[in-house]
């Protein structure tokens, strides 16, 4: 494909020339500065625009110079040489020669989601080495946590301030290029987490030359929103998330937060261009977190959402808490659960804990419009001592639940480590310094102050300092992991419920229909689906720590997994505490 035509930032030329466009309104002049010294001033064009060419290859430093005294890196920079303050590189996409150029992805059914951050696995290189046991665990698709060049070398990624340019402490775009290669050749899907809501504290210039790249009478929790009425602002965003999927050939984006996005329509264009950019044949998924349940949008371009909902409920009777937004869940949990199973989105336009109405009816979606699961960086990452489920809920609950996990139709995603049973927690680490070190830690530990746990200060004192290295390195995963018994039962564990995934559920998916989803007992469901062969797939599920009872499946179903259950008193009607049983009926 030819190369992604860009509004703004550096883009080489076919004569070998790069052309330089910054959107500058609030400024009178704007000069490109060459890691070498030498100048080229740009020429001043309609609407803030300024525009220039000049013999400057790929791999060449480069940053603005804004009337004559600010200098800046390019906002929309495809690379750094020096973190977030440092030169930007130009950069040819058309460099690198696929291995895999033909490549066209993977229908969005056969999903199983793996969301990892690459930091934590010694960057594009460390993940790449990784695939090979990715892919023979069965899962299809993995999930990278933001990779947009952010202050420092630790860092979640919502701090990141160059949307275009790859994290460079992680490696280089050749690296990440090389990491999204390699999977394709093991038939994995690669998704990229991008953040369009907001930029983060540290290296956003934007502010001092192009005020109308935010908007001063709308208040973030970030600060001033970014103001998508503008077309500038608009073309920034979508350019981006088309190099990610045209440029770095990725096959999806989970979007952010998109519910701090204020003109929805923008999301709209965004998909509409997208899916107009891309070759024909060519699967590519847009997969929102929208803490709104807007369900119109999976309707409008958008894949699937992450189903926050199902999360939080699973979580709630899984461990018993209410604090926080799990107020929301731990009342009527069980019928909540249910409704989830049963119609994807638990709230549906009902007043949450706030008083206010929150989503809209999705019961009409398929089941695969919903990416459920029982942890990622969010519901791990945001605990203050970031505990993994394994530790805070009784494991064969958390069997069963994971049994529900990867056979329902919903698509799943797992957080890494997951699958092995780890126990390292995943904590908040940032590199942030000076001031703005001591804000972040006060700030990450004042976070806490409602919860009962954490109400005295000296308390609070005891959650780990974001910018400690320590805070990092205690969220690494151990090498020895696949060494131990404890670890390699879990592993062995998601690596059967897989398997019954690819070669029985995923075949008959598409059409896949919710039934019917009704409440055992308290912290018990039974919950039904017709898949797109007409096959009925069954799932009764007790969370609970006491026997309920469960109409028995008919003789011509197969039970095709069970946990905690004795075959022959499920066969009766009993559903032991703690259990799973999941059955599969061919059609008539």
């Amino acid at each position: 494909m030819p190369p992604l035509a860009r509004t703004h930032g550096a883009q080489v030329q076919e004569d070998g020339t790069t052309r330089f466009a910054l959107w500058a309104p609030d400024c009178r002049e704007v000069t490109v500065e060459l890691v070498s010294n030498a100048l080229h001033p740009l020429q001043a064009q309609a609407d803030g625009w300024f525009v220039g060419t000049c013999e400057c290859p790929a791999g060449t430093g480069y940053r603005f110079v804004i009337d004559g005294h600010l200098r800046v890196p390019d906002p929309a920079s495809q690379a750094q040489l020096d973190d977030v303050h440092g030169f930007s590189q130009v950069v040819d996409h058309r460099a690198y020669p696929w291995r895999h150029a033909e490549w066209q992805g993977r229908p969005w059914h056969e999903s199983v989601l793996y969301e990892l951050h690459v930091g934590l696995f010694g960057g594009y290189a460390g993940v790449e080495q990784h695939l090979p046991l990715l892919a023979g665990l069965g899962i299809t698709a993995i999930e990278l946590m933001p990779l947009a060049e952010f202050p420092g070398s630790r860092n979640w990624g919502y701090d990141g301030v160059l949307p275009f340019a790859p994290e460079s402490s992680y490696g280089t775009p050749e690296q990440l290029k090389s990491l999204i290669d390699s999977a394709h050749g093991l038939g994995l899907m690669v998704f990229v987490d991008v953040v369009y809501n907001h930029f983060g504290p540290d290296g956003n210039y934007l502010g001092n030359y192009s005020r109308d790249f935010f908007r001063s009478d709308v208040q973030t929790p970030w600060g001033a929103a970014i103001d998508f009425r503008r077309r500038q602002v608009r073309d920034y965003f979508c350019e981006n998330a088309l190099m990610w999927l045209l440029d770095y050939r990725v096959d999806g984006l989970r979007l952010d937060a998109v519910h701090a996005i204020g003109e929805p329509d923008f999301l709209v264009e965004l998909a509409s261009r997208v899916h107009a950019a891309v070759e024909p044949g060519r699967h590519v998924h847009l997969v929102l977190e929208n803490e709104d349940n807007n369900a119109r949008l999976l309707q409008q371009g958008f894949t699937a959402q992450w189903n926050d909902d199902g999360h939080n409920v699973l979580h709630a009777l899984l461990t018993g808490e209410r604090e926080g937004y799990y107020g929301d869940f731990a009342d009527d949990a069980t019928a909540k659960l249910a409704r989830c199973l049963g119609e994807g989105f638990i709230y549906q336009g009902q007043n949450s804990r706030h008083g206010c109405a929150r989503g809209e009816p999705s019961a009409h979606l398929p089941p695969t419009a919903f990416v459920l699961f029982l942890q990622n960086h969010d519901q791990v990452g945001n605990r203050a001592f970031g505990e993994r489920l394994i530790e805070l809920a009784d494991e064969d609950a958390l069997r069963a639940a994971t049994a529900l996990l990867l056979l329902s139709p919903m698509v799943p995603l797992l957080f890494m480590g997951e699958e092995w049973g780890a126990r390292q927690p995943f904590l908040f680490f940032t590199d942030h310094h000076a001031e703005l070190a001591d804000l972040v830690r006060i700030g990450r530990r004042n976070e806490f102050a409602d919860f009962a746990l954490y109400a005295d200060a000296e308390v609070r004192e005891t959650i780990p300092d974001p910018n400690a290295p320590a805070t990092f390195a205690r969220s690494q995963l151990p090498e020895n992991l696949s060494s131990q018994v404890e670890h390699q039962n879990w592993h062995a564990l998601y690596q059967q419920l897989l398997d019954l995934r690819h070669r029985l559920i995923i075949p008959r998916l598409p059409g896949a229909r919710a039934l019917k989803s009704e409440v055992l007992a308290e912290g018990a469901v039974s919950a039904q689906w017709t898949l797109g062969d007409r096959s009925l797939l069954r799932i009764d599920l007790n969370l609970s720590a006491s026997n309920v009872w469960v109409s028995p499946p008919p003789t011509s179903a197969a039970v095709i997994f069970v946990w905690g259950v004795d075959s022959a008193g499920y066969q009766l009607g009993t559903l032991p505490a703690r259990s799973v049983a999941v059955s599969l009926e061919a059609a008539p």
